[in-house]
């Protein structure tokens, strides 16, 4: 039997939530510490109804498979610790991986050293040779999805693509594939992964296969080592041709011993790429000459990205927050991204507190941190419950905008460019905030009906905000 404290059910109260670490198209990333243990964890919070009216559980459900599935035999993909969930969210509590993606590095220095090339790339294809010994496919790798853990080691991540292949050859089953349009890269839904790194097998809607993923690491080769993607344009359209006519150049410049490697990865034909037909796997991308000062028995202690590459390891978390996550929290959150100086913390509160429910003492705590907040000039000297960039949509057009939700009750709406107070939605009894999805969503007024867009996907949460508010100040009139 497993101890008593690995087959107890987890919920929000186990941990505190510190702050937001990313957001996807229908999820938020927060860091979060076990109240038990400590521990930093990344935790993957996942809208039930957004995911229901995007018809995304499949996606989320396979991901949770695979991720149990590699479980933490191999140190170079993001571990899955718990999973659980409330009426309004699904919870993956996963790795933390401080020291950001990939990516960041690559903008930060331009591109990666040919040590710091070669060594991530041999991280990456170790994982590789483990993902698909478990006959998983990634099907979405680029830098962005490879982080980095507090000791500069890869951990490959977001597995919403991948495919468990059932079948012998590793390639996917014909059905899975439903457009018959003659140019499939005109339809976003006619394959998954990002423009850039998708496969041309994937386009031409033939089945995917684990050279898929070794296309994708041609893509990221490059990337490292040049800093920028091999291919590019202005629109999907042109990336895709690209890609179906193998359309990518090396500048004179480009590392030598990298771009054999490029080459022989990236082609066309899935079974000549590097390493597709090696009866043990990826012998010849272990065999390439880029690779031949590595011992791949023991790749060592990663180089250095830069001198000023250190490691930080105070915790972000402070003590004094309180385990939970409800929509105050969530607002909390949210709102220290885009103030200097994050809002004064309450204490202990009791479960399912609304965003209304605020001792005096903690307004005027709030109101008195909140001075350092950029927008609260034009709230009238009122507290900031909720606040956030909305794309407020009138007629053809739309304008990017600050909304402040605030006590009094007012919604406030500024444009974040001339700092200007460009208007508020009127509150009576009658207002009414409905989500048609993720990311839209409709504030009603008697006069007027209010069309708006949060590119960051929380519409769910401006409308129980406002909610929230409407029951405070008009209860008694409904």
């Amino acid at each position: 039997m497993p101890p008593a404290e690995e087959v107890r059910k987890r919920s929000t109260s186990d941990y505190i939530f510190g702050k937001v670490l990313g957001e996807g198209s229908f999820s938020t990333v927060y860091l979060a510490k076990d109240i038990h243990t400590n521990k930093e964890h990344a935790i993957k919070v996942v809208e039930k109804a957004h995911v229901i009216r995007e018809k995304k559980t499949e996606a989320i459900m396979r991901e949770k498979e695979v991720l149990r599935i590699l479980g933490n035999a191999c140190p170079y993909f993001v571990r899955l610790y718990w999973t659980f969930q409330d009426s309004d969210r699904l919870y993956f509590v996963l790795s933390y991986a401080k020291n950001g993606d990939v990516l960041s590095q690559i903008d930060k220095h331009t591109h990666l050293s040919i040590e710091c090339t070669r060594y991530y790339l041999a991280e990456l294809i170790l994982g590789l040779e483990y993902l698909h010994s478990k006959n998983i496919i990634h099907r979405d790798l680029k830098p962005e999805n490879l982080l980095f853990d507090e000791n500069w080691h890869i951990l490959i991540t977001d597995f919403g693509s991948a495919k468990i292949v059932s079948s012998e050859n590793g390639h996917e089953e014909r059905n899975n594939i439903r457009s018959e349009n003659k140019y499939p890269y005109r339809r976003r839904n006619s394959f998954v992964g990002t423009a850039q790194f998708v496969s041309p097998e994937m386009l031409a809607e033939t089945a995917s296969s684990f050279a898929s993923d070794l296309w994708a690491l041609g893509c990221i080769a490059y990337q490292m080592a040049y800093g920028q993607m091999p291919f590019t344009g202005g629109s999907e359209y042109i990336i895709f041709q690209k890609i179906l006519k193998l359309d990518y150049t090396f500048s004179e410049d480009f590392p030598r011993g990298v771009k054999d490697l490029v080459e022989q990865l990236l082609v066309l034909e899935p079974n000549n790429r590097l390493g597709a037909r090696d009866e043990r796997c990826y012998s010849s991308l272990r065999q390439h000459s880029f690779f031949s000062v590595l011992n791949w028995d023991d790749l060592g202690p990663p180089p250095k990205i830069s001198e000023d590459t250190v490691e930080d390891m105070v915790h972000e978390i402070p003590d004094d927050l309180e385990p939970g996550l409800d929509p105050e929290q969530v607002s909390r959150l949210h709102l220290s991204l885009l103030t200097p100086n994050p809002v004064v913390n309450r204490k202990k509160s009791p479960p399912n507190r609304k965003i209304t429910d605020l001792t005096d003492t903690e307004i005027q705590q709030r109101l008195e941190a909140q001075k350092t907040n950029i927008y609260h000039s034009f709230v009238e000297d009122n507290l900031i419950l909720k606040q956030g960039f909305i794309d407020k949509k009138k007629g053809l057009f739309s304008r990017k905008r600050m909304f402040l939700l605030t006590l009094g009750p007012h919604l406030y709406y500024v444009d974040p460019v001339t700092m200007t107070l460009k208007g508020e939605i009127p509150w009576s009894s009658d207002i009414k905030a409905e989500a048609k999805n993720f990311k839209t969503f409709f504030i009603y007024t008697p006069n007027r009906k209010y069309y708006l867009e949060d590119p960051e996907g929380y519409a769910l949460e401006w409308c129980k905000a406002i909610e929230d508010l409407k029951n405070y100040y008009f209860s008694d009139e409904t």
